[in-house]
């Protein structure tokens, strides 16, 4: 191992840190914006230093010219957003599931800052992003991001085109599991609202003079927070298993 690592060439380490680093940059809890961009980098440096002496024999030789130097190393990003993008993607289950359950407890307009996110998310959202992530290291499952990046080796030759359809396709895909995993994480609380709003609009017909938004808001923001302490764990559970499973197509077996 120290032999391979005092013989690597600096060709092949900026090949391997063109994916690593760029897949690090964008890569959901190593990306966040309280993290300082040195950490970041000394990351994304340490990771391509040690896994460039194990994919080095699959890298090309040297181009000749410096478009062509440019041109792997552009294919090599490439890979790399897509790779970090896409675990972003699997995290954003989470994202649309929080936008969701606060529509439905009347708390859309409660903002925070999403540190996951990176932008202004409701309360539920950022709350959920942040268990979220919390559960992705506490379980150990940001070892499998990293062994997904290392493996991606397999998939993507470095030195050939990108398959953008096929990426594309898998993109896309992802999108809308992802949507579809956070509508149904939400669904109690689109059952239990959808319940609320029918009863307190019948009870506002039979008692008209029942003041109904001082009433029924404070029972209803109770009850999706009571709902939310129920759910908690096995939304994690179904997010974890997504998150898992997303990954595992690109772990080497």
């Amino acid at each position: 191992m120290l032999s391979q690592i005092l013989s690597m060439n600096i060709f092949a380490f900026f090949m391997v840190f063109a994916r690593m680093g760029t897949a690090i940059a964008l890569m959901p809890g190593f990306s966040a914006a309280y993290i300082s961009m040195r950490v970041r980098l000394g990351v994304g440096l340490a990771v391509a230093f040690v896994s460039a002496p194990m994919v080095s024999g699959g890298l090309p030789p040297q181009p000749a010219s410096v478009a062509g130097l440019f041109a792997l190393l552009g294919g090599e990003i490439l890979v790399g957003a897509f790779l970090g993008s896409l675990m972003r993607v699997l995290v954003g289950a989470l994202q649309t599931a929080g936008t969701l359950i606060s529509y439905f407890s009347s708390l859309a307009n409660a903002f925070v800052q999403d540190p996951i996110a990176e932008q202004q998310s409701s309360t539920i959202a950022g709350f959920l992003s942040l268990v979220g992530i919390l559960m992705v290291f506490a379980t150990g499952s940001h070892h499998l991001m990293l062994r997904a990046a290392i493996d991606s080796y397999g998939l993507f030759t470095p030195g050939a085109a990108p398959p953008m359809g096929d990426m594309a396709e898998v993109m896309s895909r992802a999108v809308a599991d992802s949507f579809a995993l956070g509508l149904q994480m939400s669904a109690p609380f689109l059952i239990s609202g959808l319940t609320y709003y029918v009863g307190i609009g019948l009870l506002g017909r039979l008692m008209p003079s029942l003041p109904v938004f001082f009433f029924g808001l404070p029972v209803q923001i109770t009850v999706q927070f009571f709902i939310v302490i129920m759910t908690l764990s096995a939304m994690m559970m179904a997010f974890l298993t997504h998150f898992n499973d997303g990954l595992g197509a690109y772990l080497a077996p």
